[in-house]
């Protein structure tokens, strides 16, 4: 009995060590299933943005293309208004699917970005099919699809965790579209 008196202390430290051990062990292992799991769906909540970036981008395209000849001094190449349509439809099915991904996979701040960028390019996509009049000023319209993929981006990066400042673009888009308009309106100026 005094044997295992003496050797009690031992038996319970190897005990207390056995069960940090494993204490420990599963800790470390779940939080590296987190870990995972939040890659996991970072690159899929990623793959959601991009892909409705590109989808919504592929249809505000073929809009432009096919009201080049409602802006002065646009460098898109005008196209033929049934294929234009064609295209409008095939770009909205899958501009459809990608929202989906992107209400599923997305923050609050990225999907309401995304649905005010979507609605600025439908301005302009029902100006391309002839549901609405011209504006006088289209550049406007232009002007807010631009600061809405802005926003977009904005709140998709920020959702993400990207680092590195500004990527915004509406502004150097704008001036752009100044400068052609100046260079149109005045040929001497240019």
């Amino acid at each position: 009995m005094s044997t295992l008196l003496t050797q009690l202390p031992a038996l319970l430290g190897v005990l207390v060590g056995t069960l940090g051990t494993i204490l420990a062990t599963s800790l470390a292992d779940r939080a590296r299933w987190r870990r995972s799991q939040n890659v996991r769906w970072d690159e899929r909540r990623l793959d959601a943005y991009v892909d409705f970036a590109h989808a919504l981008k592929e249809s505000y395209a073929v809009a432009l293309r096919m009201t080049a000849d409602l802006r002065p001094g646009s460098h898109s190449h005008p196209i033929d208004r049934e294929e234009g349509l064609a295209r409008l439809a095939e770009s909205d099915a899958r501009r459809t699917i990608v929202w989906e991904n992107l209400l599923l996979l997305g923050d609050e701040p990225t999907v309401v970005a995304a649905a005010r960028w979507r609605d600025a390019v439908w301005q302009v996509e029902r100006l391309a099919r002839g549901i609405v009049e011209a504006p006088p000023d289209i550049a406007e319209a232009v002007t807010q699809v631009n600061e809405a993929r802005d926003g977009y981006y904005r709140a998709a990066r920020g959702s993400l965790g990207v680092q590195g400042g500004s990527v915004e673009q509406s502004a150097a888009l704008q001036q752009a579209l100044l400068g052609r308009f100046t260079a149109t309106a005045d040929p001497a100026a240019g």
